[in-house]
């Protein structure tokens, strides 16, 4: 599939949005405590990995992911996978640590996981850039790869039609905002390692 850049700017509008995005209320977020045990499919972002591996997730985020489909995205996979090159084999902690993401990443089943195509990255661009526009957040921070990578995951699941599962509540509560058929569950990590 390729990209429609005229079909991105027609459906995104990005020359019509020029107000800020601010951070909704807590009440009017989609919290995973709200959320029924067995429901749709869920699409995972790298906080529930990271938080799962730590022992920070809550036992709601650890019920959904034990009762409900989940999928997995190429872009996850990457940062996930950063580690192997970024962490230093001479620290005591590293093999540890990559052996745990290497169980990970083995454990992920091939057929749910999923790959961006060209239209997703193309439109992911133009929604990354809106919310670096609109957000009241430094530039020049590296926001904006982020921001990318978020918006890859968001588009990913609303084009599977799943809910992303994230404790990563500004962005994606951002993303919701720009587009609302978007479908996030939030969730807060708890202080401690349980």
């Amino acid at each position: 599939m390729g990209f429609d850049l005229f079909e991105t700017l027609r459906s995104l509008k990005p020359q019509k949005r020029l107000g800020r995005l601010e951070r909704r209320a807590d009440d009017d977020l989609p919290w995973v405590d709200g959320e029924p045990t067995i429901g749709g499919p869920l699409f995972l972002d790298t906080s529930v990995y990271l938080d799962v591996l730590q022992g920070r997730s809550p036992a709601e985020v650890d019920a959904l992911l034990t009762y409900r489909l989940c999928h997995h995205s190429a872009v996850c996979l990457s940062e996930l996978t950063h580690a192997f090159g970024r962490l230093d084999p001479k620290q005591a902690s590293t093999k540890s640590a990559l052996e745990t993401i290497q169980a990970t990443v083995e454990d992920i089943p091939e057929h749910r996981l999923h790959a961006p195509d060209a239209a997703t990255w193309g439109q992911a661009g133009v929604l990354a850039g809106l919310l670096i526009r609109l957000s009241n957040l430094p530039k020049g921070k590296g926001l904006e790869r982020r921001f990318v990578n978020d918006a890859l995951i968001f588009l990913q699941a609303r084009q599977l039609g799943a809910s992303v599962l994230t404790g990563n509540i500004r962005d994606f509560d951002y993303l919701s905002q720009i587009i609302p058929t978007g479908r996030v569950i939030l969730y807060r990590s708890p202080a401690a390692p349980r």
